[in-house]
């Protein structure tokens, strides 16, 4: 999905640059920075809410191509392509997230509950 979103955000006229454009690239990186954050933890439901996190992210990329799409910015056969992959993608999160569920990395020592950060005072 990372391919064709510069091109996609590049061709956008100037006055979406800060909005459409914006957005679509910030979901897109959200989606590979929150699954990438969520691997680095070590208790599963951290993880989980991470792949949670990283799924929303997904389905508002999915969105946003929608939108350019309805507004004249984008193929209908890219908007099928973007979708194609949105899927794959979905589906592979979706068994990671079933497989973090089975493993309940962390649920042993730390509990069933999610680790809450500590709270600093300023």
């Amino acid at each position: 999905m990372a391919l064709p979103l510069p091109r996609l955000a590049d061709t956008l006229p100037d006055y979406e640059r800060y909005n459409l454009s914006d957005q679509l690239r910030r979901a897109s990186c959200s989606v590979l920075l929150n699954i990438a954050e969520g691997y680095g933890r070590y208790h599963y439901l951290d993880r989980l809410r991470f792949m949670y996190i990283a799924r929303g992210s997904l389905a508002e990329t999915k969105s946003a191509f929608i939108i350019a799409e309805k507004i004249g910015f984008c193929t209908t056969e890219q908007l099928a392509w973007v979708s194609q992959i949105e899927a794959q993608i979905e589906k592979g999160l979706n068994g990671y997230c079933r497989f973090i569920r089975s493993q309940q990395q962390g649920g042993e020592e730390y509990g069933k509950h999610y680790i809450r950060e500590p709270v600093t005072k300023e």
